[in-house]
């Protein structure tokens, strides 16, 4: 069903709970898959990806029970030969991380997904996979790809500024090799906390792995996953929005469940509202924002990624001239990403330059408009916070948000926005 949902301006007030880490439910779902028993999540995110997460990993005969909305039981025996293709919907996580988790197997799997999906490279782990063993096909480094294992063992190099997911795809099979496992990760690895989160998990799972202090080596240490009960902490990536919205238009906005001790980049939000004179503060648990009189931003993006589009946002409201750098890979998300944002901001009146690694947004005042998500959920919610200070803004395919975040329109409704869902 396609959505239209119109904002109007309104000032945000009251508080929220955050929603759960969706790349934390996505690893506790695949460690709790290689572990053979019963696994206990404890409030997991429900969302399109890690359904489509869940509806992969049943295929190859591991039973989710997605029992009410705070707990999620996964019942796994071991991975069997797969009934159908493994379809990842639109899950770039799901798709990579199935990719190696299949190689550990000896059965022949073909993982697809959406269009979108399509336009997602995987070449660079689909080689390591091969290198390590297994035989791993796609279609010219795009899926659909055709994997069978197991992987044997040895050593492999990759790139560390192409996707942090290659190389936590591979973390995730390490322990299961026939062998030793080395990986190098050659040049500067981007999104570092997403492989900490991978580490991070897999050590919940009682599954760990020599790691160089840097994250440029590793070298798996063969064993098991053993069955766990684990708590999924709340999404820095997805209460980023909030968070923006509640200092461009907000009266005081809590947000409950977010850990300041937490591996999450997305973290990093609060430090980038504090260099841009944002009211940040702490009460009850609780992460707070205020509306201010917001200065503008010289940032690198490329350790905190899912963060451009908010910080978007927040730079279209400041006063002044922002720049945002290290954005290349955000070209390859669901949308073009950089193109995407710079086209609705400038259809709100914002002008923006744009080039391969970088954007620039000239603050000011924001008009109404109807605007195209490109059927991206961040660029959705990036856009529908800065209706909070225009007279009306539409966005369109407004349903993409239920990818990571299916309540947004409803908690930005409980904090006092004027939305309005057709």
């Amino acid at each position: 069903m396609t959505l239209e949902v119109t904002i109007r301006r309104s000032n945000l007030h009251g508080s929220v709970r955050a929603p759960p880490s969706k790349s934390y439910t996505h690893r506790a779902m695949f460690c709790a898959a290689l572990a053979r028993g019963e696994s206990r999540l404890h409030l997991p995110l429900i969302c399109d990806d890690t359904i489509a997460t869940s509806e992969g990993l049943s295929r190859m005969g591991v039973k989710t029970d997605w029992n009410d909305s705070s707990n999620c039981i996964i019942q796994s025996e071991g991975l069997k030969k797969p009934r159908d293709i493994i379809f990842c919907r639109e899950s770039g996580t799901t798709l990579r991380f199935m990719m190696a988790v299949c190689a550990t197997t000896p059965h022949e799997a073909e993982i697809s997904g959406a269009a979108a999906l399509l336009k997602r490279p995987v070449k660079d782990l689909a080689i390591a996979l091969q290198e390590l063993g297994a035989n791993c096909t796609s279609e010219r480094g795009y899926p659909p790809v055709r994997v069978r294992g197991p992987i044997k063992g040895g050593s492999v190099r990759i790139a560390g500024n192409v996707s942090s997911q290659y190389i936590s795809a591979l973390l995730l099979a390490s322990p299961l090799a026939q062998g030793r496992i080395e990986i190098t990760v050659s040049g500067r690895l981007e999104s570092k906390s997403y492989v900490q989160m991978t580490l991070e998990m897999q050590r919940s799972f009682g599954a760990t792995l020599d790691v160089a202090d840097d994250l440029s080596h590793f070298q798996s240490v063969p064993g098991i996953y053993s069955p766990a009960n684990v708590e999924i902490e709340g999404d820095w990536s997805s209460a980023a929005f909030l968070l923006a919205g509640a200092a461009i238009a907000g009266e005081k906005v809590g947000i409950q469940g977010l850990s300041r001790e937490t591996a999450q980049a997305d973290r990093s939000l609060l430090e980038i509202l504090d260099r841009m004179n944002g009211q940040t503060g702490q009460e009850s648990g609780s992460v707070t924002v205020e509306k201010s009189q917001l200065n503008p931003v010289e940032l690198d993006a490329s350790d905190c990624p899912d963060l451009f589009p908010a910080v978007c946002a927040l730079s279209a409201a400041a006063n002044g001239v922002s720049t945002i750098r290290g954005i290349r890979r955000l070209r390859i998300k669901e949308s073009d990403r950089v193109l995407a944002m710079s086209k609705g901001l400038n259809s709100m009146g914002i002008k923006t330059v744009e080039s391969e690694d970088y954007l620039v947004i000239h603050g000011g005042r924001l008009l109404g408009a109807v605007l195209d998500p490109h059927r991206d959920h961040r660029i959705a919610m990036a856009l529908a916070v800065l209706g909070l200070c225009a007279d009306e803004v539409t966005i369109v395919d407004a349903e993409c948000v239920a990818k990571s975040y299916p309540s947004f329109w409803s908690d930005l409704q409980s904090l006092g926005a004027e939305v309005t869902v057709h």
